[in-house]
């Protein structure tokens, strides 16, 4: 018998996926309980990915096998305490003491294998035990990982552009070496006034010294300028080079030039040079925003051959500048002009020439993100060779981040010129600064990370690239494709 009812001719209705229960919000307020019984909690689950890097690596043989020191030690391992300091200083810690805050994170003694970590006279033992060549020896370390990290991470540049440049530190205490020179902010007081050099395509720190307050010298300056290019990796073939005033001189072009590099160095104001700029014949100048430029031929006292000068010059407004931005801009005035003047040995346009220099400005920018993220301008100790140790350790945690952008870069970035820069600060903001649980079953250890974490999938792919990063004979074999170049 067939049915004809209404209810039978209705169509069955297709089922619908799911849906999940909307939950209620949270409700935190004043009254709200808490307590301390959370066990194996950390705020730092980012510190997953730079122990992974460091260990697949090789990062503990190779400072055991660099670093020397006399004194045994017996909470810790040498490589235990410099690894300590390290993550410290890359968590925000500038501070020895300060790492008391920390000596009970999970994660942190985890990677460390150890309960907790040291008291802090123990930590200032190991560093006042430390000799004052062991600045080079870190250094050593930061140039054999910059070789690893370049050949894991795939990177084949070629060509690079180092930015020398001078900080100051001003100092508030009785460190040994501080000086009465040079501080513009902080005119009469003490300062360190160390040498850095970065390489502008990765932002890496190369090479760099904690010096005492008095300006570099030109045998300090060409010693400089020589470690810091023969630190470079060895897949670099062209080198150029950009420095301000406070590196004009003689020993400066010679050091360029022995290495075969193109540099363009700001020059200072002396009565020969004014002269020729007096003399030169002057043009419009479209391309830059000087009113005039030229280009002229000079030697300079006791060089070696005359150089190619390029010069800017800007007619004086009613308002004239003051002292302070002109030492800023690297403006020396003559009467009715302001000058900006160059030393190079390029022979490309002079427009070229300036916009090339212009584009150190971010050598600045890495200075100051190690001074103030990385805490570089934090100076411990009373003692010089403490602090020059110290200075080090800072620039190695400060690396730390630029090597873990390179293994974090998309497939996208190809070119080294147009892949974007993260700073330190925020690099702690998006995957340092993970709330994380560190579990233990079955004899495994694991951590795990909020559903919620917005940035999961790029965590999950940086994982999945250090992971896989494995030692050959030759070195070690690429992780990402395509290399950038």
């Amino acid at each position: 018998m067939v049915k004809n009812r209404k209810q039978n001719r209705r169509e069955t209705p297709a089922r619908q996926a799911r849906g999940e229960g909307r939950r209620e919000p949270n409700k935190i307020g004043g009254s709200t309980h808490y307590d301390f019984t959370g066990k194996n909690l950390t705020p730092y689950g980012g510190l997953l990915p730079i122990a992974t890097m460091l260990e697949k690596l090789g990062f503990q043989a190779l400072v055991e096998e660099t670093i020397t020191c006399k004194r045994k030690t017996r909470s810790m391992t040498l490589y235990q305490f410099v690894l300590g300091i390290v993550l410290g200083l890359y968590v925000g810690f500038p501070r020895l003491n300060q790492l008391r805050f920390i000596a009970r994170d999970p994660i942190l003694t985890g990677i460390l294998k150890v309960s907790v970590l040291p008291v802090q006279t123990t930590l200032w033992r190991f560093m006042a035990s430390l000799h004052l060549n062991v600045a080079v020896q870190i250094l050593s370390i930061q140039q054999a990982m910059r070789e690893r990290v370049w050949a894991a991470a795939n990177v084949k540049l070629k060509s690079v552009t180092i930015d020398t440049d001078t900080t100051v530190h001003t100092l508030y205490g009785k460190q040994m070496g501080g000086r009465k020179s040079y501080n513009p902010k902080n005119k009469g007081k003490r300062s360190y006034q160390p040498m850095l050099t970065f390489i502008a395509e990765t932002r890496e720190y190369v090479w760099g010294e904690l010096r005492n307050g008095d300006r570099p010298t030109g045998k300090q300056i060409r010693q400089h300028l020589e470690r810091a290019i023969g630190a470079l990796p060895a897949v670099v073939q062209t080198v150029y080079g950009r420095a301000d005033s406070g590196f004009y001189c003689r020993e400066a072009v010679e050091a360029y030039e022995a290495a075969g590099c193109q540099f363009v160095i700001v020059a200072r104001k002396t009565a020969r040079l004014v002269e020729q700029l007096r003399q030169a014949q002057w043009k419009a100048s479209p391309q830059t925003d000087a009113d005039e430029e030229c280009e002229f031929r000079y030697q300079p006292s006791g060089w070696a051959k005359p150089y190619r000068f390029v010069a800017l010059r800007y007619e004086k407004t009613a308002e004239e500048t003051e002292p302070d931005q002109v030492e800023q801009y690297q403006l020396f005035e003559v009467r009715e002009y302001q000058y900006r003047v160059f030393v190079t040995n390029m022979a490309d346009p002079i427009a070229w020439v300036v916009w090339f220099y212009n584009q150190r400005a971010s050598a600045e920018n890495l200075i100051k993100e190690a001074n103030n993220d990385a805490g570089l301008a934090a100076h411990p100790s009373g003692r010089f060779d403490v602090n020059r140790n110290h200075f080090q350790l800072t620039m190695l945690a400060y690396n730390l981040n630029a090597w873990l952008m390179l293994f974090n870069r998309e497939p996208t970035d190809t070119e080294a010129t147009k892949m974007r820069h993260t700073t330190l600060a925020t690099a702690r903001l998006r995957f340092l600064f993970i709330a994380a649980r560190i579990w233990r079953h079955a004899g495994r250890t694991g951590v795990s990370y909020s559903d919620h974490y917005e940035e999961k999938a790029t965590f999950q792919r940086l994982m999945d690239r250090l992971r896989r990063i494995a030692a050959r004979t030759t070195g070690f074999a690429p992780v990402m494709t395509p290399a950038l170049r």
